[in-house]
């Protein structure tokens, strides 16, 4: 297994836009918060000079590149961080692991199964070798969440039977908003599907314990076309997506995607019901967890609502008081914390979801599209 430095572990971020700005805040934060190995943030890379150049200064990097190969293999990186768009993943990803780094890769892994099995084998070469192959979804690291998945693996909910996840937004109600890479296929493999539908999914996953096998999916594309820096262009991905999943535990679930619902504007929802109980949770309010014990007296049965602040919550050692709410940008500092402690602990299977989870939640993504491309058949995995 690769010793741990003396050094502070360097990190190396590729992207400094939207989840690059996310990812540099939880660097910046997570040595205050807990009690992990030290970091040093070497270099944040970008294509463009000017642009990666300001956003090293304003994001507090050391240095900053263009080139990403030339930022990988340099010795004082330990820890490459990517948060570029789905298509460059597993370029960076594999080369990062065969130059002895860990990495921690954005969701969705990569944009086809093809891609996210070479991912995979390269993650499984490193395992060998001590190395940490991260996936980023870091909802599961919202201590709201945390605490679902820790109520029903307790048995609190009994036996899971039904389950409803939704993410919905609406940045692109307006038929005129622009393109971008998120809306062509060839950068963004999928649209909502992919984008925030595997958010739900992966919920879905985490939170029951249970595995999908079967899925039968819609999609649509509500506006055609948008407005490209050369005229009219056609969107080649989903604006929504809709798909029910049987579990290998017994339960179905109903998943729904939309960046076409006006009003919502970050709305992860997930409702789970069990023999025992059920829970209900929203991301625009991330605090809350709504808990119902059935095994209560009828009479004195209903929601109640959870403020995940205490000490005995996941993750609120290194935060608040009780009360003191958390916010968005929190869970990307707590999921830095579960990576450097399985770096120094030099065990590589203790951070979760990895590569191997990436491409089963693609496989599924995969089989949503091929269900909607068989007029809604049920495809098995």
């Amino acid at each position: 297994m690769p010793e741990s430095p003396a050094r502070p572990l360097g990190v190396a971020l590729i992207g400094y836009a939207f989840m690059g700005r996310a990812h540099s805040q939880a660097w910046r934060t997570v040595g205050a918060a807990f009690d992990v190995p030290p970091i040093a943030r070497r270099v944040i890379v970008g294509r463009d000079e000017q642009a990666v150049a300001e956003a090293a200064r304003r994001l507090d990097w050391e240095e900053h590149a263009t080139d990403w190969r030339e930022a990988i293999t340099r010795d004082d990186v330990d820890i490459v961080d990517i948060c570029t768009p789905g298509f460059l993943h597993a370029e960076i990803a594999i080369a990062a692991l065969e130059a002895g780094k860990h990495v921690l890769c954005e969701k969705p892994l990569a944009n086809d199964p093809a891609e996210a099995e070479r991912m995979v084998e390269a993650a499984r070469a490193a395992r060998a070798r001590g190395q940490v192959a991260a996936l980023g979804h870091t909802y599961r690291r919202v201590p709201a969440l945390a605490h679902a998945h820790d109520l029903v693996a307790a048995g609190r909910l009994g036996e899971i039977r039904q389950i409803r996840a939704s993410y919905l937004q609406d940045w692109l109600v307006d038929a005129k908003a622009g393109m971008n890479w998120r809306l062509r296929e060839e950068t963004a493999g999928s649209g909502a599907l992919g984008d925030i539908g595997s958010h739900a999914i992966d919920q879905i996953q985490f939170i029951t314990g249970q595995q999908v096998t079967a899925v039968r999916g819609r999609l649509a594309t509500m506006v055609p076309e948008r407005p490209g820096p050369d005229g009219p262009e056609p969107v080649t991905v989903d604006d929504a997506a809709w798909a029910t999943l049987e579990l290998d535990g017994g339960a179905i679930a109903s998943v729904e995607a939309s960046r076409m619902a006006t009003g919502a504007k970050n709305e992860l929802s997930v409702e789970v019901y069990g023999t025992k109980g059920a829970l209900r949770f929203d991301l625009e309010r991330l605090d809350e967890l709504w808990f119902l014990d059935a095994t209560a007296p009828v009479a004195e049965q209903g929601f109640a609502r959870v403020l995940v602040t205490e000490p005995e919550h996941p993750y609120l050692e290194g935060w608040w008081p009780q009360g003191h709410i958390l916010g968005w940008e929190n869970a990307f500092t707590n999921q830095a914390r579960d990576l450097l402690l399985a770096v120094r602990d030099r065990d590589p299977a203790a951070y979760s979801p990895d590569f191997e989870d990436g491409l089963t939640l693609q496989r599924i993504l995969d089989a949503v599209i091929a269900s909607h491309r068989a007029d809604g058949a049920t495809v098995r995995l």
